[in-house]
């Protein structure tokens, strides 16, 4: 293999997608890492924490000993054998540790010495994260907006990436920014969500150029904060309001909510389980806004709905969910979202269908 340097370019990491080998432990992955990235750790987190003890208390020399102690004869050799792997499926890659520091440096000898050579990341997470925490702050400063907004059930995100220059916020959340909105795998940390959407900033700037569409978003979507800066540029930036027939809304939320959830959730735990879970995000999605809906008109929609999922379940159809879907869309979302749109008026820059939307844009 051709030998490349060790390498400081992060935007050039960003833009291009390259792999990454994190070679941190499974607990630092986990609070948050980047998009291409792979987790095979030089240590595991039993064994980080005690080469962490060591350090504190006998210095680097004695907790470079010590990992070199635990991690030895066949363990070594299938951590290796990992990197190995990594290695030759993506030659192209760079590896990494918290700091570019000991872990790292020591990853890529033992990797030197099973024959291949990798380069790593100066400055490791931490500087890659630093450099996405700047470019976010200075692309939300200096991009300029156009935020895709609408009533529920229009389509808006569906829209939204048939636009120019999208920055699909639900997307990178893995979260539909309602109380429906949960998907079937869970969403990512806050941090992970900064570096998707820093990531994603990044490539919109370099890579295409002119105004970023946003979809209307909350503060949070689902359990991820937009950063507070970004929210101030989109409550100011300019509205495409999409429009749609409530027979079309309806569709749309029975297509994203029932049709598609069910068979997610079938997918991932079988008929009968996926179903009971099937049900019981529909439920608890509702259960959710009962104080807002008031007692009596969320029982009301409660029965419809545990009508509909029986008819769905005995049948396979699941037209009898446009009832309590058309019910919600009317007495619940569209005047709130309507109060909303009255202070936004003067921000208006178009409104109507899909084709309206994506011509405006083009």
């Amino acid at each position: 293999m051709r030998s490349r340097a060790d390498t400081d370019d992060y935007l050039a990491i960003f833009l291009n997608d390259s792999p990454l080998l994190d070679v941190r432990a499974p607990v630092e992955f986990q609070r948050g890492s980047f998009p291409t990235a792979v987790n095979a750790p030089l240590m595991n987190d039993d064994e980080r924490h005690e080469v962490g003890i060591c350090y504190k208390e006998k210095g680097q020399d004695a907790a470079i000993e010590l990992g070199h102690q635990l991690v030895s004869g066949d363990l070594k050799k299938q951590r290796i054998a990992a990197w190995q792997q990594f290695v030759r499926e993506h030659p192209d890659g760079y590896l990494f540790c918290f700091r570019g520091g000991l872990r790292s440096r020591l990853t890529q000898q033992w990797i030197q010495e099973a024959g291949l050579d990798y380069p790593l990341i100066k400055g490791g997470y931490k500087a890659l994260r630093r450099f996405l925490i700047d470019q976010l702050e200075e692309r939300i400063a200096s991009s300029e907006f156009r935020i895709v907004s609408g009533r529920t059930g229009t389509g808006k995100t569906r829209v939204l990436n048939q636009l120019p220059n999208p920055v699909d916020l639900e997307g990178l959340a893995n979260h539909r920014g309602s109380s429906f909105g949960r998907e079937v795998t869970p969403q990512p940390t806050q941090i992970d969500f900064e570096n998707r959407l820093a990531i994603a900033m990044l490539k919109a700037h370099h890579k295409v150029g002119g105004p970023v569409y946003l979809e209307d978003e909350s503060r949070l979507v689902g359990r991820c904060a937009l950063p507070h800066t970004l929210r101030e540029r989109m409550s100011q930036a300019p509205l495409l309001v999409l429009e749609q027939t409530m027979a079309e809304r309806v569709r749309i939320i029975r297509e994203d909510y029932v049709v598609k959830m069910a068979a997610d959730y079938a997918r991932r735990d079988g008929d009968e389980a996926g179903w009971h879970n099937f049900e019981d995000y529909l439920l608890s999605a509702l259960d959710r806004i009962r104080k807002r809906l008031g007692g009596e008109r969320h029982q009301s929609l409660r029965q419809s709905m545990l009508g509909a999922l029986e008819n769905q379940r005995a049948t396979g159809d699941v037209g009898g969910h446009d009832q309590w879907i058309q019910s919600l869309l009317e007495n619940y979302y569209d005047p709130m979202y309507d109060y909303q749109l009255e202070q936004k008026a003067g921000r208006i820059l178009v409104r109507g269908g899909p084709d309206v939307i994506r011509e405006f844009a083009a």
